[in-house]
């Protein structure tokens, strides 16, 4: 009964396990598949992902799932902007986060189900482990979400300077602010794809005929990367003042890379003083044994003879 219990246990675990994850990672780095021109927008600056069968099958259970939670179409959901700011706008992106979070949750409690079983617990002392593997299980894709939404953001503001450099480039050669876009978007597309999109967004936006100003706030909104949020800003104000606006991109990139300048040599600067601790604690103990271990030991045997 023991082995039978064991073998179910080992096929639950695996195959919650393979469809989580997989799922998972299949909804995290979807598939680059062909693209076509559509609406007039160049082909390079389309956003939307593309999948193959398998992929969206297992987007759609996951989707079928997370769309029996109350509140996934609405759209002050707060989910929906964290989803915005990692890079997932596809409309279905809530859903099938919820529903990874159900299968995360219910992966997790049949882990502490069957563990529960094994060590022949019953009653409370099974329904406890149980719901609590299961809202950890429901809380992890958060955590996902929010270290993927710093990496993404992290990424973003490296990209800034060289964006600039491109834009300042097509200004300077004479291009629109449009068109300077929609160059640096298909510039940065193999390097910084997530600022690559961003622009390709912001440009369809100006394409499809949106005020510049609330297409450069959008921007700001959808990154919340302060950095972008001071781009927009500066292109808000030169459209509106009609400055020039080749110099100031130009100015404020230098800005960037002197303020990212600094920021590194302060990282570098913390290195010392954070290394007190493993210093202290782990490698001068593992010293002090190598050094002093010998001496001691001879002391005592030393010792022990002159006791004698």
């Amino acid at each position: 009964m023991t082995g039978e219990l064991w073998i179910f246990a080992a096929f639950f675990t695996f195959v919650l396990a393979a469809v989580s994850v997989s799922g998972y990672v299949v909804w995290m780095r979807p598939a680059r598949g062909p693209r076509t021109e559509t609406a007039g927008i160049p082909a390079e600056l389309s956003t939307e992902p593309s999948r193959n069968p398998t992929q969206t099958v297992l987007v759609d259970v996951f989707r079928s799932i997370g769309e029996k939670f109350p509140g996934v179409k609405g759209e002050k959901n707060p989910h929906r902007k964290h989803l915005w700011t990692a890079g997932y706008r596809w409309p279905s992106a809530v859903a099938v986060f919820y529903g990874i979070k159900c299968g995360a949750a219910l992966l997790l409690a049949g882990i502490a189900g069957i563990a529960a079983l094994a060590m022949k617990n019953s009653g409370a002392g099974m329904l406890l482990p149980v719901l609590c593997a299961g809202a950890f299980g429901f809380m992890i894709p958060d955590r996902v979400l929010a270290s993927r939404i710093r990496s993404r953001t992290r990424r973003l503001r490296t990209a800034l300077p060289p964006a600039l450099d491109l834009m300042v480039l097509g200004l300077e050669a004479g291009q629109s602010l449009d068109q300077s876009i929609a160059d640096a978007s298909r510039g940065l597309r193999r390097t910084y794809p997530e600022l690559s999109a961003e622009f390709a967004q912001l440009y369809m936006e100006l394409g499809a005929g949106h005020l510049r100003a609330d297409a450069f706030r959008n921007l700001a909104i959808r990154t919340g990367e302060p950095e972008l949020r001071k781009l927009t800003n500066l292109l808000i104000d030169s459209d509106r003042f009609g400055s020039s606006l080749a110099p100031a991109l130009k100015t404020h990139s230098k800005y960037l890379r002197t303020r990212f300048r600094q920021q590194a040599q302060e990282a570098a600067r913390k290195v010392g003083v954070k290394l007190i601790f493993p210093v202290f604690f782990l490698i001068f103990p593992s010293v002090l044994l190598v050094t002093l271990g010998p001496a001691c030991i001879m002391m005592y045997t030393q010792l022990q003879v002159l006791l004698k």
